[in-house]
């Protein structure tokens, strides 16, 4: 099973960019599709963004669209989160998953999960 470890977060004002990073560790990374969720203190965790496999295809929540790009490397095992334009709502702590599969469906179930990382943005 993947090890995954976030970095990238931080304290930022609204309007400003950050970039997460999701390192992971297991022969199994570059044969499934991998997702950003993030959870907000006395909010249920919230699907942000999936990749595919092979980076083909990426999919996003409505709120973030526009703004956030996902993206990985799979010859280096890392998957990205680029977040543009960022605003007070996308507090959060952000985790990196890797699903079961090797592409993204709303059904995907993941299974390996990273311990996550802080994006707290001021107003």
């Amino acid at each position: 099973q993947a090890q995954l470890v976030e970095s990238g977060g931080g304290l930022v004002q609204a309007g400003d960019s950050v970039k997460l990073s999701c390192a992971a560790s297991g022969r199994t990374f570059s044969s499934v599709a991998m997702g950003w969720f993030r959870q907000a203190p006395g909010k249920e965790r919230e699907f942000v963004a999936a990749i595919n496999w092979n980076g083909g295809s990426a999919y996003y929540v409505d709120s973030v669209k526009g703004r956030f790009t996902i993206s990985r490397d799979n010859a280096k095992n890392m998957m990205y989160l680029q977040m543009n334009n960022l605003k007070p709502e996308d507090t959060a702590t952000y985790y990196c998953a890797a699903s079961r599969s090797r592409a993204y469906s709303k059904n995907s179930r993941f299974g390996a999960w990273g311990q996550g990382t802080q994006v707290t943005v001021s107003s």
